[in-house]
């Protein structure tokens, strides 16, 4: 969440930057946090003077007689229940002083372009052949489901719409380069982490999910758990709560979990294929570091480059977007989108999302540090990417790398995956 000094100093920054993210509502929870930030300062001294009133008449009371105790202690009564409703409303207003600032989005960087959604992203730049082949190309899931390694239609009476069940090399391919990734992130330094694929609520909401991702969440209602929707969610709240020294800074953390999405508010919309399903598998890069602001953004350009040399390694066209105002998320300050050429939707197609949050994570995690020159502790800056996403990234490896004669290409950085082949 934003400090709510900054929220204090420059509300109208604040009330653009939700705007331009197009969240009219948290806008208006600004005003909102305002007037109760407002009457909850107004109220604290009034109580601390009736807190001092009360142990001034407590010390006073010895040295009284008989009679002006009595008086003393009416009057004490009475400051003391005032003093209780003057504190139950002190509670009160810190909890929708926090209500109201965990509403408040992050506000974007100057420059993430305007736009209501992402056709509004802009290209950075693009990378690798996009031109189609002089064969036919079918698409993946008619390709896959040809060859028995895709069956949708048994996991849809399984478990609904939206599912899917691997067979064979398909699942190979994909363990192959879920490990790849892995591997790739390891050589960097990056430290593996296995995640709980259940998490209480304030993990949700420390990451920024919650309030207003419920939606897309699937609940276990019984023990007040969530299944995370991506690695980012457990691995950014490793050090919640906890103050690390600067020289323990930068975190480096590469997560590959399971993930699950309701996908609500998508009806109709890819619904064919392996693009928009509940379950998949993901190897997030998560960077956890000191507050600068330049840091940070070398960070982030470093993470995007570390997921295109994945995509480079798999021989993948691809572009870089930035994306713009009305496509970011609630914590977001700025974000690149990777997408990847998609021949049967002769277009590009989002595999991977590259986000850097400054502290708006950290502080409503509670992650901070402790500057090397001893100063207070300040809270840290976060940043994740995907590396890979299975099976979405599937898509264009199975259309990208199609063969005439109806086989499938691996690329060379797979082939030690699949036991040296050269073709599926």
């Amino acid at each position: 969440m934003l400090d709510i000094k900054v929220i204090r100093e420059d509300p109208e920054r604040v009330r653009a930057g939700a705007l331009k993210k197009h969240f009219p509502a948290r806008a208006e929870a600004v005003d909102r946090l305002l007037a109760l930030d407002a009457e909850l300062r107004g109220l604290l001294p009034r109580i601390e003077q009736m807190r001092a009133e009360q142990k001034q008449a407590g010390k006073r009371l010895a040295g009284l007689s008989p009679e002006q105790r009595e008086a003393v202690l009416e009057q004490q009564k009475a400051l003391k229940a005032e003093l209780q409703s003057l504190e139950a409303r002190e509670k009160e207003l810190q909890v929708g002083v926090r209500e109201q600032q965990l509403l408040i989005p992050q506000v974007p960087d100057p420059e993430v372009p305007e736009g209501k959604d992402d056709q509004a992203n802009t290209e950075v730049r693009r990378v690798g052949d996009a031109t189609q082949p002089t064969f036919e190309v079918r698409a993946h899931d008619d390709f896959a489901t040809a060859r028995g390694w895709l069956d949708v239609e048994r996991a849809a009476a399984m478990a609904g719409s939206r599912n899917y069940m691997l067979f064979g090399d398909l699942v190979l391919l994909q363990d192959a380069v879920l490990r790849l990734a892995v591997d790739h992130m390891v050589a960097k330094g990056f430290v593996p982490v296995d995640p709980p694929l259940l998490v209480r609520d304030n993990i949700m909401e420390g990451t920024g999910f919650f309030p207003g991702g419920e939606e897309q969440t699937y609940r276990c209602e019984v023990d007040g758990l969530n299944l995370i929707g991506t690695a980012e969610v457990p691995v950014t709240s490793i050090h919640g709560g906890e103050i690390l020294g600067e020289a323990e800074l930068p975190k480096l953390y590469v997560g590959r979990s399971m993930c699950f999405r309701r996908e609500a508010g998508t009806y109709g919309r890819d619904t064919k294929g392996l693009y928009r399903v509940h379950q998949f598998q993901k190897v997030e890069q998560v960077i956890i570091d000191v507050a600068d602001e330049g840091r940070s953004r070398a960070h982030h350009e470093a993470i995007v480059r570390n997921a295109e040399e994945v995509l480079q390694m798999l021989e993948l066209p691809y572009r870089v977007v930035n994306v713009c105002g009305g496509d970011l998320g609630v914590p977001q300050a700025f974000k690149y989108d990777i997408e990847c050429w998609m021949p049967s939707r002769q277009a590009f197609g989002e595999t991977h999302s590259a986000s850097r949050f400054y502290d708006y994570q950290a502080r409503r995690l509670g992650i901070r540090y402790r500057p090397a020159d001893g100063g207070k502790p300040l809270h840290c800056h976060t940043l994740n990417n995907t590396v890979l996403a299975s099976p979405r990234i599937l898509i264009p490896m199975l259309e990208v790398h199609q063969r005439a004669d109806g086989r499938l290409h691996v690329p060379t950085a797979l082939r030690p995956y699949l036991g040296g082949r050269d073709r599926l």
